[in-house]
């Protein structure tokens, strides 16, 4: 009986394991994409504080 409950809390960490990496990997996608528009919308040259208006 023990061995039956070992082996069904192995198969749960293993699961839970599976989907947490399933889950970063939608995570790093859409942090892919959200950098990819950022990018596109600025520009390659457009970076730092100093790119915008001046104050005088």
């Amino acid at each position: 009986m023990l061995m039956w409950i070992l082996l069904l809390l192995l198969i749960l960490v293993v699961f839970g394991f599976g989907f947490g990496m399933q889950m970063l990997w939608y995570v790093a996608v859409a942090l892919l994409v959200v950098w990819l528009v950022g990018f596109m919308r600025r520009g390659r040259g457009g970076g730092g504080r100093r790119s915008g208006r001046r104050r005088r």
